[in-house]
């Protein structure tokens, strides 16, 4: 504190030198180490009239206290308390308060507590750099842009995570596991930085491509959008087209081109290799934000990853609205584009699986589900949804046009999820959840014969199952139309959804990851957010 003390030129009053001739030796020693008062701070005390003793006589009444009359070492604890974005208006209230908020103590409180800057900020003094300039030209100055994004990549969206990561702010992309390998950690690789080698101003870095950090720029166009542009995409570039198409194969697939057979998967990868490529990592961002909790959901809701059969891996996003649930694709592809719903479950309607050996018929499912769905077709025709649905968390209002007829194949569709109306009172879940006929913990499950799963390693038991919708398309998200199928809850952090009509199977798997700087700040922020996203595409 006694360099703080030194910064404001403040030390004892007159009255303090008055009590050091009342002292003994080893108190009047003590007390000289301390730094000496300027004559401002001498004025303010002695006509406050601190330092007792002064005069002889009754004292007078106690003067009513000043921020100028406190320590400089507890204003800075004081000032280091308060939010940074207050401080700028203290520094233009006088001369002393200017400068200790000079005091290096200050800002870096502001820097840990704000913004989870943990390293030890005095190694800047080797650059020259002060903790007032990190917070004030880097962390303050960046601050809109941390959290989850969704770039605009066409139809692939994707996931990109802005943290403070020491003392940088570095994007980071996740990218699911290789497929199938859902229950893998994300994978992640860095598309820029931003951080500060001089007073100056902090330098942007695109990481994008194999040789290394060069420069790069980005712009905030709003709180909820910013752009990137990359001003040496020579960078990026591989000699030999061929090497570079097989080097992000393998960064993308985990795999070479010599062992994928499938003609149409190849024919997906070379597009999303050309589509993606041509961006040279000059994007735009959309914010996004996690899913708001609620104690009687579900499930707790968050990031998945599931299976899209020659798609490879996508992450969706799970939410719930009162009496639905909906899985939203934050990655997605040309059949169902990133912001689309990808499956709608409608938790009024459980259904029970039959018993193991029936659960191998497909044509025994399929009635089932078929039959729940004309149920919830005569309700909706007896106006029964509508008049719930003024009830609960509301989501954006959606049209909901009559549940598609099964068809005998559909060769050029591809799953995803819907939108639907909401309503219903957000508790119905739990209660449906606890009814005797539910699917309780440990029942056996199994796959139809005849539904393909591009991860054969699924749970071999569930805990209840729901009807719900998904949707399919052609490609350039042609004809989409939603059908029916049937959500599996396996586990607090797994799920799948059986597709009637592609007889196909999705499996999810919850990302562990921990995102800062994510959540909404309303359920009715998300909600706009969610309608933003999947306007995008439609």
């Amino acid at each position: 504190m006694a360099v703080c003390a030194r910064l404001c030129g403040v030390g004892p009053s007159r009255g303090c030198r008055r009590r050091q001739q009342r002292r003994g030796p080893a108190e009047t020693a003590a007390a000289d180490s301390e730094p000496d008062t300027d004559p401002e701070e001498e004025r303010i005390e002695a006509s406050a009239g601190v330092g007792g003793g002064l005069c002889a006589g009754p004292s007078p009444p106690p003067p009513r206290c000043s921020l100028l009359e406190l320590p400089p070492e507890l204003l800075v604890e004081i000032f280091a308390s308060l939010p940074g974005t207050d401080l700028p208006s203290l520094a233009q209230v006088c001369t002393k308060f200017r400068r200790i908020l000079h005091t290096d103590t200050i800002w870096r409180r502001r820097c840990r507590e704000e913004y989870g800057v943990c390293e030890n900020l005095r190694k800047l003094e080797i650059t020259g750099v002060s903790c007032r300039d990190v917070y004030a030209k880097l962390l303050h100055r960046y601050r809109h842009i941390l959290g989850l994004w969704q770039p605009d990549i066409g139809p692939y969206g994707g996931l990109l995570n802005v943290v403070v990561d020491g003392l940088f702010i570095i994007g980071w992309m996740y990218l699911p596991p290789h497929d199938p390998h859902v229950d893998d950690p994300m994978r992640f690789k860095p598309l820029f930085r931003i951080h500060l080698m001089e007073r100056k101003a902090a330098t942007v870095e695109c990481m994008y491509g194999h040789k290394g950090p060069h420069h790069g720029h980005i712009q905030i166009v709003k709180k909820d959008e910013f752009s990137t542009k990359c001003n040496q995409t020579d960078h990026h570039r591989m000699s030999g087209g061929r090497q570079e198409f097989r080097t992000w194969l393998r960064e993308e697939w985990g795999r070479t081109l010599e062992d994928i057979f499938h003609e149409h998967m190849q024919e997906l990868i070379l597009m999303k290799f050309i589509y993606t490529s041509q961006y040279d990592n000059c994007l735009t961002y959309r914010r996004i934000y996690l899913p708001p909790s609620r104690p009687d959901d579900l499930i707790k809701p968050g990031l998945f990853k599931g299976t899209y059969g020659s798609h490879g891996l996508e992450i969706v996003m799970l939410s719930f609205h009162g009496r639905r649930a909906r899985g939203t694709k934050i990655t997605g592809d040309p059949n169902i584009p990133a912001g689309q719903q990808t499956v709608e479950i409608d938790l009024r309607h459980r259904i029970q699986l039959p018993d193991l050996e029936n659960q191998r018929n497909f044509n025994e499912l399929s009635r089932i589900v078929l039959e729940v769905r004309e149920r919830v077709r005569q309700e909706q025709q007896e106006g029964g949804h509508e008049a719930g649905e003024g009830r609960g968390r509301q989501g954006p209002r959606e049209s909901q046009p009559s549940p598609a007829q099964p068809r005998a194949e559909a060769p050029s569709k591809g799953p995803d999820g819907t939108p639907g109306e909401d309503g219903g009172e957000p508790g119905d879940a739990v209660a449906a959840a606890e009814q005797p006929a539910q699917c309780g913990q440990g029942q056996p499950f199994v796959l139809p014969v005849g539904v393909s799963s591009r991860n054969e390693d699924y749970p071999r038991t569930c805990r209840m199952c729901f009807y719900g919708t998904g949707l399919i398309a052609g490609h350039g998200f042609t004809s989409p139309e939603r059908t029916p199928g049937v959500f599996i809850l396996f586990d607090e952090d797994r799920f799948g959804f059986v597709w009637l009509e592609l007889k196909s199977f999705s499996l999810y798997s919850r990302v562990q990851a921990t995102f800062r700087n994510a959540d909404a700040p309303s359920p009715q922020a998300f909600d706009e957010m969610l309608k933003n996203i999947q306007s995008l595409t439609s």
